[in-house]
């Protein structure tokens, strides 16, 4: 396999006293889907904020295409081409559509494939919103919003953070079928999630955490095929 666009070596991170992270290790190859999977509080969205700079680790190393980026500023990292979707969304209530993707589109002034009209074309729905505030968009809409949003910053590597959480289930099958084709397109994607269904139906590959630390790596087929495993691991 070639060399690993991604790599996470013995991270540990902390919040205050409260150590959330104890050496976890994990890689990411271009073009592969890989899923952190796992119960609420195991480190999940820690290890997706530690990689972004949000939550510098306390040790360990965060490599990006063989560069040590490791406690990098959030927007540093963002400019090397890692897009975060984070869970709470945080997009501009007070902006409409159009004005968020427009405001990240001039922040990251970076050229690629993703215009507005390429992400209107992912999210048909947000054309027709363009001038609506975001704050007045529903559960389903704003996180829509979220990832076009980063998505203008044509990143390298997707970051999603509980992309499903809080959301009806069929909005979370319509979120399941665009971020699919952004596969497809060829971009790399890595997601902290709880949903195991909505996890295993994008996962190339999975690593499954349990109090901080990796309890199980493999292919995602191994989790699908064999339930006993998956309930071993996942089972609340």
């Amino acid at each position: 396999m070639s060399a690993a666009l991604l790599e996470v070596e013995d991270l540990h991170a902390a919040y205050g006293l409260s150590r959330v992270l104890f050496g976890v290790s994990l890689e990411v190859h271009r073009g592969e889907c890989v899923c952190l999977l796992g119960r609420n509080g195991v480190g999940k969205s820690t290890t997706l904020r530690a990689i972004m700079g949000l939550t510098p680790p306390s040790s360990g190393s965060v490599r990006w295409q063989g560069r040590d980026v490791t406690g990098w500023a959030p927007n540093r990292v963002a400019r090397a081409g890692v897009g975060f979707v984070p869970e709470d969304r945080r997009i501009f209530a007070e902006l409409s559509v159009w004005e968020n993707l427009d405001v990240a589109r001039r922040a990251a002034n970076r050229p690629g494939p993703w215009t507005l009209d390429a992400v209107y074309g992912l999210f048909p729905n947000l054309r027709e919103l363009a001038d609506r505030a975001g704050g007045n968009l529903s559960g389903g809409e704003q996180q829509m919003l979220t990832i076009a949003r980063t998505l203008m910053g044509n990143p390298q590597l997707l970051l999603l953070d509980e992309p499903s959480e809080g959301l009806a289930p069929l909005v979370v099958e319509h979120l399941l079928q665009q971020v699919l084709q952004l596969k497809r397109d060829g971009l790399t994607i890595m997601l902290a999630e709880q949903g195991v269904a909505f996890s295993l139906a994008l996962a190339d590959r999975v690593y499954v955490l349990e109090k901080g630390a990796v309890r199980f790596s493999g292919p995602a087929s191994r989790l699908r095929e064999d339930v006993a495993l998956r309930n071993e691991l996942l089972a609340i």
